[in-house]
């Protein structure tokens, strides 16, 4: 029991940094895809005939509506990790505040 307290005790702030580390890779592997995908359909790599004409620009047709539709979630996606991050800094300084015995009188407001 004792070596889960600490373990626990020595991840403060994990939710938080998994997060941001988390939707960063998830940005950086967007904008890596959406370079490649533009670099190859902007050198004409994807079109060596009619039907991979036609197959490269209903991939471009696709990749821009799902990027549309990504899109349309990143304020909803925002929020929620802005409320998560919050509701992590307040369980921090919570729990700060208690190991420096500030609240812990008598006295109520």
């Amino acid at each position: 029991m004792n070596k889960l307290k600490s373990l626990l005790n020595n991840k403060k702030g994990g939710v938080v940094n998994d997060l941001i580390q988390g939707t960063g890779s998830l940005i950086i592997g967007v904008i890596i895809v959406l370079v490649i995908v533009s670099t190859l359909l902007g050198a004409n790599l994807l079109t060596a005939g009619s039907a991979e004409n036609a197959t490269a620009s209903l991939m471009r047709d696709n990749f821009t509506a799902g990027i549309d539709a990504v899109s349309a979630k990143i304020p909803t996606i925002l929020l929620i990790a802005a409320v998560v991050l919050l509701f992590g800094v307040l369980v921090l300084l919570v729990a700060q505040s208690r190991r420096m015995g500030i609240g812990s009188g008598g006295a109520s407001l």
